[in-house]
């Protein structure tokens, strides 16, 4: 894949929570949650201190394949769920501290309560 086709690839993904947010925290404006340019350091998704209040996170984005193995897992936790229950995949490496894994709009829905 060329530089500028995985650039755009990520654009998308930044893109796309960033009107996520947006949609679900309606009172929030454009200048409340904006994207980063390509390779910038620190954070993907840049939060007014209004935005940092409502949405606590710093976010990280990425959109690569390399990650096949993971959506393998979460779709194994995502086989016979009942309908009332959200699928969750908790993984670790060595030496490394648990992390969650969870549907977007899942998340979305926590963080908005």
């Amino acid at each position: 894949m060329k530089q500028q086709s995985r650039k755009a690839k990520g654009r998308r993904l930044q893109n796309h929570v960033r009107d996520r947010i947006l949609k679900n925290f309606p009172h929030l404006k454009a200048r409340d949650v904006q994207c980063v340019e390509n390779y910038a350091p620190g954070p993907d998704i840049i939060l007014s201190k209004v935005a940092a209040k409502l949405v606590p996170w710093q976010w990280e984005v990425k959109n690569q394949e390399k990650l096949s193995t993971l959506y393998s897992w979460f779709k194994q936790a995502n086989k016979k769920i009942p309908k009332n229950l959200s699928a969750v995949l908790v993984m670790k490496m060595n030496t490394r501290e648990p992390l969650v894994v969870i549907d977007f709009e899942d998340f979305l829905k926590l963080i908005k309560e």
